[in-house]
């Protein structure tokens, strides 16, 4: 296929299939062939797809501006709920593109069911050189760097994929605001997780229909207190791999105001030093840092 620039060595289930040879590529597929996620409920339809995406802040802004007829690329899309998204009612092209293959086949599954034709199921580690450089109009990478283990080689490999004046979205754990979880870890390893149940206000969220959201809860349990590779940045780091790789901050969340603007891809300059303490200390006591303390860049390639 032209959108390759080698072939797989398999296409299954609608699926394209690379070779995975890093082994710590294989260890995070190992981990997320046992319990894909995020999961999909029972009733999961394009429907209830739609109004999960809307109801994200950054997903539903990026969705507008990014427009139609564009290729994107979801790096570590999981189950590939957010291409989902990303491709209903539109004619984007959709590149949705994880380790593994059990995660993608639960979203060629909810595809098929539901009628989704644009978007193409990937089976690949993210460093490998399947794309051609400079192809794609937008790349979506969130909470998936961290859990590689050279995030930064990472990084300025897929940034090579996109295509100059066009937009990467990234999202790391922060040094900051994932204490809380960094603390929920260690007791949980000590006390179980009847623990958790008390003290993960996203856990409290999902308890509150247990036999709906069982799966939900464990994939959660997994991906946050169980995952085999995990490290933590800070933005002073971030801005440096834009710097590196001629990436032009344009926005990040949180930021002071603590809020989006409808303009996603509005250029700001890069935060204060001062400026980038006072975001970072404070995602520890907002709801980024309960639910994980992930922190949101965006840039634009020059």
């Amino acid at each position: 296929m032209s959108f390759f620039i080698k072939k797989s060595i398999l296409i299954e289930e609608g699926i394209y299939i690379f070779n995975i040879s890093n082994k710590d590529t294989l260890a995070t597929k190992i981990f997320y062939e046992a319990d894909p996620f995020p999961n999909y409920n029972d009733d999961d339809n394009k429907l209830s797809i739609l109004k999960k995406g809307d109801g994200n802040y950054l997903a539903s802004k990026i969705k507008k501006k990014i427009g139609y007829n564009k290729k994107i690329l979801e790096v570590g899309s999981g189950t590939s709920q957010l291409s989902m998204y990303f491709s209903i009612g539109t004619n984007n092209i959709i590149f949705a593109l994880d380790s593994s293959f059990k995660s993608l086949e639960k979203g060629v599954q909810f595809a098929k069911k539901n009628n989704v034709s644009n978007i193409l199921f990937i089976n690949a580690d993210l460093a490998d050189d399947i794309f051609p450089d400079n192809y794609f109009d937008f790349i979506w990478c969130n909470g998936v760097l961290h859990h590689t283990k050279d995030p930064y080689f990472n990084f300025a490999k897929i940034v090579k994929k996109l295509n100059k004046n066009q937009y990467i979205l990234i999202g790391l754990y922060n040094r900051y605001g994932r204490i809380r979880t960094v603390i929920r870890k260690y007791f949980y390893r000590l006390l179980g997780r009847q623990f958790l149940y008390f003290f993960d206000p996203y856990l409290r969220y999902l308890r509150k229909d247990f036999n709906k959201n069982q799966n939900r809860i464990n994939a959660w349990i997994n991906d946050q207190y169980h995952h085999p590779i995990e490290s933590l940045h800070d933005i002073n780091e971030c801005l440096l791999w834009f710097r590196n790789n001629k990436i032009k901050f344009v926005n990040c969340f949180p930021n002071l105001n603590n809020s989006i603007s409808d303009n996603i891809f509005e250029e700001n300059l890069a935060p204060s030093f001062l400026q980038r303490f006072i975001i970072q200390f404070s995602m520890i006591f907002s709801v980024h840092g309960s639910e994980g303390g992930l922190f949101v860049m965006i840039g634009k390639k020059e």
